[in-house]
């Protein structure tokens, strides 16, 4: 299996670990997936505010680049994929914009490349038996919280997920190597990581919601699929104990790294070091 990959901004800087874990993991797994050459940021998230001739230009770039390539574009930022995945479905339907597009981009591209969360990669193509037959140590029943975030599920008609309302694709991988996915009612609610830096107060109490949930339904720790997820719920972890008075105490993992952890790869390779949680008493299965 062979696939080109669109790191985007976050991998390359605040998610490195994202990066590494998921490298990693192909790796082990047999997965070849080479970086997107001269790739750009797609605009994610501010672009599709302000022009929307913006919007589909910068990720119609990337495209173009991977369809001269010959493979399916992978992603593992969930805003990257929403921009990647939107702007090809749009030029593949409107001729208009395809012909706009192609004099900003100086070259013609018609939306036919495949655009792949790396979730998607590890449960269809290469299917949870061939996992399964990968596990070097086992996750021992970790009670995982899988939180996939708002922009997973939107808009519905681009979606990864099996059912929008309550996904299954994270639980299904995690279970195929030994943890234990909790039911819980918050997985797909928005952390508000787009008010980031404008409304931190917002930030904190909906960071914080998700956060006492997952606690309260029995999680270990919460593996996410989103690098401005990942983020809020990690880092600001600690400013929300403060100001609740209440201990949370949950790591936040990228789920590329629990997965990893499954299939006997280093700390130092799945960038677990660089958790603001320490994640130290949830990893000694």
């Amino acid at each position: 299996m062979k696939y080109s990959f669109f790191p985007g901004c976050s991998m390359e800087s605040t998610a490195h670990d994202f990066e590494m874990s998921t490298l990693a993991v192909a790796k082990a797994l047999g997965i070849t997936i080479e970086e997107l050459p001269d790739w750009s940021c797609c605009g994610s998230t501010p672009a599709h505010a302000t022009d929307s001739l913006l919007a589909a230009s910068l990720p119609a770039r990337n495209l173009a680049i991977a369809n001269d390539l010959g493979h399916d574009l992978v992603v593992c930022c969930a805003s990257c994929y929403g921009r990647l995945a939107t702007a090809n479905r749009d030029l593949a339907e409107d001729s208009d914009l395809r012909a706009q597009v192609a004099e900003i981009i100086g070259k013609e591209y018609a939306g036919t490349i495949r655009v792949r969360h790396f979730l998607q990669v590890l449960h269809e193509d290469l299917g949870l038996s061939e996992i399964k037959d990968s596990i070097v140590k086992s996750l021992g029943g970790l009670k995982v919280a899988c939180y996939y975030g708002c922009l997973l599920t939107r808009p519905k008609e681009l979606s990864i997920l099996d059912d929008n309302e309550d996904p299954q694709l994270m639980e299904e991988i995690l279970s195929a190597v030994g943890a234990e996915p909790i039911e819980w009612p918050y997985k797909t609610e928005c952390c508000g990581a787009s008010f980031s830096i404008t409304r931190t107060d917002s930030v904190k109490r909906m960071a914080g919601e998700i956060l006492k949930m997952a606690k309260l339904s029995g999680a270990d720790c919460i593996a996410a699929a989103c690098p401005l997820c990942q983020s809020n719920l990690d880092l600001r972890q600690t400013d929300i104990e403060k100001e609740t008075g209440q201990k949370i105490g949950l790591p936040v993992f990228y789920f590329t790294q629990l997965l990893g952890k499954s299939l006997g790869l280093s700390d130092s390779e799945l960038g677990i070091g660089k958790l603001m949680v320490d994640p130290s008493g949830v990893l000694s299965f």
